[in-house]
C-alpha cells in the first residue's frame, strides 16, 4: 500500500465502445465496458474521465458532456434495437474531437482499460501514461487464443502474445473476471506475477426484469414457439462454443420423437470458422421448424425470451468467465452448462453441469428439464437461494482493490 492520501482519479478508456457504436446488440466484453462507464458517470463523475484511441494511433481524453451523451445513447441503442443507431454519429464526433483534446495530468491517476482494445499498441499507451502520469490497470477476460489457439482466428494467437506483454511491461496490476483466469494469466506472465497484483472480480449482471417474450411481431419467427416449449443457447456462433454438440443433438432427437421435441432458439451473432453449425442452419431441412437463430436481438428482448424459457443451454469447451450463465440465473432460469472449473465459479452449486461431449446426457437433461422433470425442479429450488451480484457491487469490489492498494 502506498502513503498517498489523495483520491485515485480514474481515466476510462472506451475505444471498444465506440468501435461498436454501429452494432444493434453488445457482446460480453461490451457489456463490461458500457458497465463500467455507466457505474463512472452514476457514482464518480468528479473523480473520472473518459478517453479512447484515435483511428490514426494515439489516444486522446473525450469532452465529460460529450461521452455522457454517447454512453446514454448507447445503452438505449442496445436495450432496443428499433431505434437505430444514435450513438454512432456521437462516436463519430468524439473521434474527431480527440485531435484536438488536451490530456490533463491529475495526481494519483489511475488509466482503467477493461476490453483488451488496442493492448497490441505498448507504445501508444506508454506515451498516454506519460502524458498523464497515471497508472495503467487493465482487464484481462482470457487466454484463450493462447492456450487455445484451435478455437481463435489464425493471427488472434500472436495479437494476443502481444497484450499479454503490454500487461507484463506496463501494468501496475491486473483485474480478471474470474480465480480461473487469475491462474491462466499468471502462468504466462512468469515471474513477473511476483509483483503483480492480480484481482479476480467476478462479472455482474443488470438488474433483472423478469418478463416473458410476447411480442411475435417485432420478431417474427418467434412466433413458431408459441405454445411449444423451448431451450435458449445465448453466445456468438464460433466453434469452442459448442453450437454443433446441440445442433447434431436435436437433429437426433426430432428423428427420434418427431414434433413432440422443444424448439431450440439460439440468439448471437455469426463468428468465424463456423461452416458445419451455418451449414446445419441453413441446409437441414430436419431442423426447419425446431431450430429458430435470432440475431441483433435488442437486451430487453434477449432477456425476455430467456425468461419464457426451459433453460440455458452453454456446451462451451473453454471461457474466461460465462455471463450468460449468471444472466440466466439471475432471472431465475435454470442453467445446463459445461463442467468446467469457470462456469463452476459462476454457477456455483446451482447450476447443472455436463460433459460438453456427452450427447446422450445433455438429451437426457433437455428431456428432464422440457417435461419440468425431477432435476429440473431440483435446479428450481437451489434457484432460490441465488445471491446475484450487481454491476455495482462487482465494481465497487474491482475499486476497492485500487484504493488499498494506491492511497
Amino acid at each position: 500500500m502506498t502513503n498517498n492520501t489523495k483520491p485515485l482519479f480514474f481515466i476510462l478508456d472506451i475505444s471498444r465502445l465506440l468501435s461498436r457504436s454501429g452494432a444493434s446488440a453488445p457482446t460480453g466484453i461490451d457489456r463490461v465496458e458500457l458497465a463500467y462507464a455507466r457505474h463512472f458517470l452514476a457514482h464518480l463523475s468528479n473523480r473520472s474521465s473518459f478517453c479512447a484511441m484515435h483511428p490514426f494511433g494515439f489516444m486522446g481524453c473525450i469532452k465529460y458532456e460529450t461521452a455522457e451523451n454517447f454512453i446514454t445513447l448507447l445503452s438505449k441503442q442496445w436495450n432496443n434495437s428499433n431505434i437505430g443507431r444514435p450513438a454512432l454519429r456521437v462516436a463519430t464526433k468524439i473521434r474527431r474531437g480527440l485531435i484536438r483534446r488536451q490530456i490533463l495530468r491529475k495526481d494519483n491517476t489511475i488509466y482503467l482499460n477493461v476490453s483488451h482494445h488496442h493492448l497490441t499498441h505498448p507504445r501508444t499507451i506508454n506515451a498516454f501514461l506519460r502524458k498523464t502520469g497515471a497508472r495503467f490497470v487493465p482487464m484481462i477476460h482470457d487466454v484463450i487464443p493462447i492456450d487455445y489457439p484451435e478455437y481463435a482466428r489464425a493471427r488472434e494467437p500472436q495479437r494476443h502474445k502481444r497484450r499479454i506483454k503490454t500487461v507484463a511491461q506496463l501494468a501496475d496490476a491486473v483485474i480478471v473476471p474470474s480465480v480461473y483466469v487469475k491462474d491462466t494469466l499468471s502462468r504466462h506472465l512468469g515471474k513477473n506475477t511476483l509483483s503483480l497484483p492480480i484481482w479476480p472480480v467476478l462479472h455482474g449482471v443488470e438488474a433483472p426484469i423478469v418478463t416473458k417474450f410476447t411480442d411475435t411481431d417485432a420478431i417474427p419467427e418467434m412466433k413458431r414457439i408459441l405454445g411449444r416449449p423451448y431451450f435458449v443457447c445465448l453466445s456468438t456462433i464460433e466453434p469452442r462454443k459448442n453450437h454443433l454438440l446441440l445442433l447434431l443433438l436435436w437433429r437426433r432427437m426430432i428423428e427420434q420423437l418427431g414434433n413432440t421435441v422443444p424448439v431450440l432458439v439460439i440468439i448471437g451473432k455469426r463468428g468465424w470458422e463456423n461452416e458445419n453449425v451455418v451449414d446445419l442452419l441453413e441446409r437441414c431441412p430436419t431442423l426447419e421448424n425446431h431450430v429458430i437463430e435470432c440475431q441483433a436481438l435488442s437486451d430487453t428482448d434477449v432477456h425476455a425470451i430467456l425468461c419464457g424459457s426451459k433453460g440455458l443451454l452453454f456446451p462451451t469447451f473453454v471461457e474466461g468467465f460465462g455471463l450468460p450463465v449468471s444472466e440466466a440465473l439471475a432471472r431465475g432460469v435454470p442453467v445446463l452448462c459445461s463442467d468446467i472449473p469457470v462456469l463452476r465459479e459462476v454457477g456455483g452449486n446451482v447450476a447443472e453441469y455436463l460433459d460438453p461431449l456427452n450427447g446422450q446426457a445433455w438429451q437426457e437433461a433437455v428431456a428432464d428439464y422440457k417435461d419440468n422433470g425431477i432435476r429440473r425442479n431440483a435446479q428450481l429450488q437451489r434457484l432460490e437461494e441465488w445471491h446475484t451480484i450487481s454491476w455495482e457491487d462487482s465494481i465497487r469490489l474491482a475499486l476497492t482493490h485500487l484504493e488499498e492498494k494506491f492511497t
